[in-house]
Parts: structure tokens; C-alpha cells; sequence
């Protein structure tokens, strides 16, 4: 009896899995840095600005739900600035074990001074004490300042410089490593130097955090920082780059 054995065609999300190694985890980071831009945003210029703009907040009306949203949409920021440092390790660490673990501490630094910040703005809402007058005004007025103070400086440290060492350090690993187009971290590389040199400045009291010297130098890491995430989401690694990682064997679907 002749027996003809078939030959099952691989289903096409099979193939396309084995063509995009560590693809979970690209797509991973890639939604963890869009969520750190689209978390960040509304809650510095948004969520924050009753406290930030109103000196006698602690002691008049108040936004406290708005201001709180604020507090949380900056928490997911700080977890997800740690996620994609985390996330990518296992993969960056092939190219530059250093370098790596230098992006990982900078971006749980970052994230640090993100959460101090937060503390800083619950706790103008917690002394918020629209009552208060005379000397326990006067007080609560002083302190609820020095918090907006703390506040500011978290900003200036964390968001207004750490981005600029990060794409120094992932930056150089991807353009390396080749795994993403190497425009994308051009961008990051190019625009670091810049970032860093306003963030500087600011720090020293030459340059102000709002100035058009700044707006124009976070322009490119904005667009790094985009740019990579759009990429890691919808595309992932290069394939061939994770090959030449020397991880494409054992890499997980």
C-alpha cells in the first residue's frame, strides 16, 4: 500500500513570527515610551497648572481632582519610563553591556525625580485649607511654595535633562546594533548635545525652562523619543540586526 504523507503549509502568523524575532518585546517598549509622552503632557500643562500658577492655591479654590489626575498620569509616566529601559535589556545588553545598564539606571533615576515631583503637588492639595488665616495661612502659604519650588526643580532635573543621556546611551546601542533605521537614533544622537546643553544652562539660571532655546532643543529628543516608539510598535527589531546580536535563536514569540 502506498502512503502519501502531506505537507502542512505554516500558518502565516507562524512565518511571520519567526521573521520578527522578540517581537512582544519590542512592541512592549514601544507603547511604554508612547505612554510616557501621552501621560506627561496633559498633566505638566494641564492637570498642574492651578497649583503652578495660582500662589495662594493652598489657601483659595482649588482643582484638587484635576491636580490628583495629574499626580496619577505622572505615577504611569515614571512606570512606564522604567519599562522601557527594562524591557529592552535583555536585547540592548547584547550590543553594549554598559551602556545598557547605564540607560536602565538613568531612565529609574528619571523616573525618581518624576514621583518626588508628584509628591510635592499631592501634598499642596493635602494642605489645602481655603479656612486657614493668620499665622496658619501664612504657613501653609510658605510650604505649599517650597513644594511648587521642589516640584520645579524635579522638572528641570528629570524631564529638562535625564532624556538627553538617554538617548546618548540608547541612542549609541541602536544605531550600533542596527536595530531599528538608523535615522531614528541619529535623531536622538544629534539632538542629546543640544538637550543637555539647555538643561545645563537652565540649571546655572542662563537659560529658562520655557525659553524657545529650550522648546527648540527638546524638538529632536521629542522626536527621537516618538519616533522609536512608533517604530518599536508597529515594526519591531530588525530582524537581520537581532541575528548579528546573535539572539535570533533563542529569541521568544
Amino acid at each position: 500500500m502506498r502512503t502519501t504523507t502531506s505537507t502542512a503549509h505554516p500558518h502565516p502568523h507562524t512565518t511571520q513570527a519567526s521573521r520578527t524575532p522578540y517581537r512582544g518585546i519590542a512592541m512592549t517598549a514601544g507603547v511604554m515610551y508612547l505612554i510616557t509622552i501621552v501621560a506627561s503632557i496633559p498633566a505638566q500643562f494641564f492637570s498642574y497648572a492651578p497649583v503652578l500658577s495660582n500662589p495662594d492655591y493652598v489657601l483659595g479654590a482649588g482643582a484638587d481632582s484635576r491636580v490628583m489626575w495629574g499626580g496619577l498620569l505622572e505615577v504611569i509616566t515614571a512606570l512606564a519610563c522604567i519599562g522601557t529601559a527594562v524591557v529592552l535589556f535583555p536585547v540592548i545588553r547584547r550590543q553594549h553591556l554598559g551602556a545598557s545598564l547605564g540607560f536602565v539606571t538613568a531612565r529609574v533615576f528619571e523616573a525618581s525625580l518624576i514621583v518626588t515631583g508628584v509628591v510635592a503637588m499631592l501634598s499642596v492639595v493635602t494642605l489645602r485649607q481655603p479656612s486657614a488665616a493668620g499665622a496658619e495661612g501664612v504657613a501653609r502659604e510658605v510650604t505649599a511654595e517650597a513644594l511648587v519650588a521642589v516640584h520645579d526643580w524635579t522638572f528641570i532635573l528629570g524631564p529638562g535633562v535625564m532624556p538627553g543621556l538617554n538617548a546618548v546611551l540608547l541612542g549609541y546601542v541602536m544605531y550600533r546594533s542596527g536595530l531599528v533605521p538608523r535615522a531614528i537614533p541619529a535623531i536622538g544622537l544629534v539632538g542629546a548635545p543640544l538637550f543637555l546643553l539647555a538643561g545645563a544652562a537652565t540649571i546655572v539660571g542662563i537659560n529658562a525652562p520655557g525659553s524657545v532655546w529650550t522648546a527648540l532643543a527638546t524638538l529632536p529628543i521629542f522626536v527621537w523619543e516618538a519616533s522609536l516608539g512608533i517604530w518599536l510598535t508597529v515594526k519591531g527589531f530588525r530582524p537581520d540586526a537581532v541575528r548579528r546580536l546573535g539572539a535570533g535563536a533563542e529569541a521568544p514569540r
